[in-house]
């Protein structure tokens, strides 16, 4: 039986690096994806990493890699396979996750194609990743959270720690990805594990 693919959304909310590191490891765990950018998310891409396209994300990850595993679909495209609950998917994972897009979530407007497939998670009861990334958080904000939270989503706010004591950004991103690797099952060494109190 052939591995069901994710579904990974790239949204607008500044944390493209988190996005990036993601892609690389899924490829590297052979996991098949099916990629989704938002124009906004395209744009955080260009701003916050040197990928100012899908082309350059490509380069980026490693063609032979993304050609093996990777499937773009436009997200002004809501006839898309990930927006049919017949066509089945392992989760889907948005990172990062803008407060709009959780908004859109929340109340389950389907208006893009990154909106519908979160919706399809939720109702096919699949998992749905939500890598928010913002700050403050105002009371909106914390009730759509709480609202997909008990829809079945999990919020998971890049907020690194640092027990690990990271010397690089590439640690603190590393941090957040592999904890998205932890809840969708997918084994990985790219972050140091808590051992307890005193911890080497």
């Amino acid at each position: 039986m052939s591995v069901r693919p994710l579904v990974v959304a790239i949204t607008g909310a500044s944390g493209a690096p988190y996005a990036v590191r993601l892609l690389e490891a899924l490829v590297a765990a052979e996991r098949p994806i099916q990629l989704i950018v938002s124009p906004h998310g395209l744009r955080l891409l260009r701003t916050e990493t040197e990928v100012v396209s899908i082309d350059a994300l490509r380069d980026h990850i490693g063609a032979r890699g993304w050609d093996a595993f990777v499937t773009t679909f436009d997200d002004g495209d809501r006839g898309a396979p990930p927006a049919s609950g017949s066509a089945l998917s392992a989760g889907m994972i948005v990172c990062p996750c803008s407060m709009g897009t959780l908004s859109a979530i929340a109340m389950g407007s389907s208006r893009s194609l990154v909106e519908r497939a979160a919706d399809v998670a939720l109702k096919e009861r699949r998992k749905l990743v939500l890598v928010t990334r913002e700050t403050p958080l105002s009371e909106i904000h914390l009730e759509n959270m709480l609202r997909v939270t008990r829809a079945g989503a999990l919020v998971m706010p890049a907020a690194p720690g640092f027990y690990h004591r990271p010397s690089s950004i590439d640690d603190l991103v590393n941090f957040i990805v592999a904890r998205v690797l932890d809840h969708l099952d997918i084994p990985h060494s790219i972050a140091k594990r808590w051992g307890g109190e005193g911890d080497e």
